[in-house]
């Protein structure tokens, strides 16, 4: 039995700098864990325009080059529309000529994906984590380091420009 546990020991130190790594990150560099909402279709109906919530709810897609965001460079964070879960950063926005929102990475831990058939061949199709609502597509034709195009529809988002710092207070 001892030999057993002691083979066991052996056998996880290999990871155990892993383990000892993770424990020492900043809690902003570690994964956040989004809890469900769970609402009704006529209580987002309340909260969003009738084609947000086609969008976000009924998979639809806005027409290329509709969206105000296409041109939105500013420092910030681009939010979901219906419940405002942060999803990319503006640092990962570049304009992949689609007209759409496009984006190289989303916030870790703040999308999930699943297959989507809807056009015949298979598209990885990414969701907020949190409300579930629709957001885009994920491509594997991005740009370099990645090769990830987030393409996102401008309707389930929202711009929130990061705040500008405060002068100092003086005595």
């Amino acid at each position: 039995m001892r030999r057993r546990l002691l083979l066991q020991a052996f056998a996880l130190l290999p990871g155990l700098p892993l383990f000892a790594a993770g424990a020492r990150l900043p809690l902003s560099a570690q994964p956040t864990r989004v809890t469900s909402l769970d609402k009704s279709p006529a209580e987002w109906h309340a909260l969003l325009s009738p084609a947000a919530y086609q969008v976000l709810f009924d998979g639809d897609t806005e027409p290329a080059g509709s969206s105000p965001l296409n041109d939105e460079y500013r420092d910030g964070t681009f939010v979901c529309a219906a419940c405002h879960l942060p999803l990319f950063d503006s640092q990962h926005k570049y304009d992949s000529g689609t007209g759409w929102p496009s984006f190289t990475q989303p916030i870790e831990g703040h999308t999930s994906r699943k297959r989507d058939f809807s056009l015949i061949w298979p598209r990885t199709e990414y969701h907020c984590a949190r409300c579930g609502g629709h957001q885009g597509h994920l491509f594997d034709d991005g740009p370099p380091p990645r090769g990830e195009r987030w393409c996102n529809n401008g309707l389930a988002l929202r711009f929130v420009p990061r705040a500008e710092t405060l002068p100092e207070l003086r005595s």
